[in-house]
């Protein structure tokens, strides 16, 4: 078990609270507003969705809160289904977006929220199983440690860095939520891209010729590194791929693109990063200790200086 974040079902409930209260004004909203009505139901039917979604999202929502499971699984499951609908709508239509992109952050927090209620806990160690359990890479030279390092670099940045945002920024512009960037933020996004790749590649060639090991959790470091980046940052190439995601924002003129990279950070400090540092502390004990107590994890202090390289 790691030492990380606790998620709680009281504040699961909490959650479910927050979206009753949140649901119930939405609806006084589309009711009495004709512009919050247009931006997030546009040509739908209020009245019969009101007669289904009042009970089913706003009523389940607040017996959610007071933890009865019978309306957590209600309240989830048709949160996921008018979510799907919603975003189905709103990409064959191009109207509604608004709707669409709120239901499908209430469907992802329902969802995390009722695992939470249903588990007893938030399961966070679910994702360090299998093919992605955390261990040491396995005995090979380091010109196969480097292919290999490579060949997992590329894929994770076409598919996190080109394929996921070039579809967010698809669906925001068809879903009208595209928002105009200046010249000068785009020029800002190539210059951030630039450096966040250079301090990426080298955190990676770092790891691979030091460490003997690969960006995956499956092939970790079969040495502790505090040499190159990792003097200054114990993550720099989470640091490196969070800011290259958020100048892929910049450069494709996407505040959702944006967020998209800033959330990645979240779960990634929140999730893995307790995991990652657990299973180090267990391979590598009082030397990872000494390390970590110097260095920190996102902003480089001075006193980093003094780690040999």
């Amino acid at each position: 078990m790691f030492a990380g974040i606790r998620i709680a079902p009281p504040a699961a409930r909490a959650y479910f609270a927050l979206q009753a209260v949140a649901g119930g004004c939405w609806w006084l909203g589309v009711f009495f507003l004709p512009a919050i009505r247009a931006a997030t139901l546009d040509g739908l039917p209020v009245l019969p969705i009101a007669i289904a979604d009042i009970p089913l999202f706003v009523g389940g929502s607040a017996l959610a809160a007071f933890g009865v499971r019978a309306a957590v699984r209600v309240v989830v499951s048709w949160t996921v289904l008018v979510a799907v609908g919603m975003a189905v709508y709103a990409t064959v239509t191009g109207m509604a977006g608004w709707g669409a992109l709120l239901m499908v952050a209430a469907a992802a927090g329902s969802l995390a929220a009722g695992i939470v209620i249903i588990v007893g806990r938030a399961p966070f160690e679910w994702i360090a199983r299998g093919p992605f359990a955390f261990r040491a890479a396995r005995v090979s030279g380091r010109g196969r440690v480097m292919a290999r390092t490579g060949l997992q670099t590329l894929f994770f940045w076409g598919m996190f860095l080109g394929l996921l945002p070039a579809l967010i920024a698809v669906i925001e512009l068809r879903w009208g939520l595209h928002l105009e960037l200046p010249l000068a933020v785009r020029l800002t996004g190539v210059a951030l891209f630039l450096a966040a790749t250079v301090l990426g590649i080298w955190s990676a060639v770092t790891m691979s010729m030091l460490g003997e090991g690969t960006p995956l959790p499956s092939e970790m470091a079969r040495h502790l590194v505090i040499a190159g980046p990792y003097r200054f940052v114990r993550n720099p190439m989470a640091v490196a791929g969070i800011a290259q995601g958020v100048a892929v924002g910049l450069v494709l003129g996407s505040w959702l693109v944006v967020v998209y990279a800033l959330f990645g950070s979240l779960v990634w400090n929140t999730v893995v990063r307790p995991i990652e540092e657990a299973d180090l502390a267990e391979r590598f004990g009082d030397e990872y200790s000494d390390y970590r107590d110097r260095v920190s994890c996102w902003v480089p202090r001075r006193t980093h200086r003094t780690i040999a390289g």
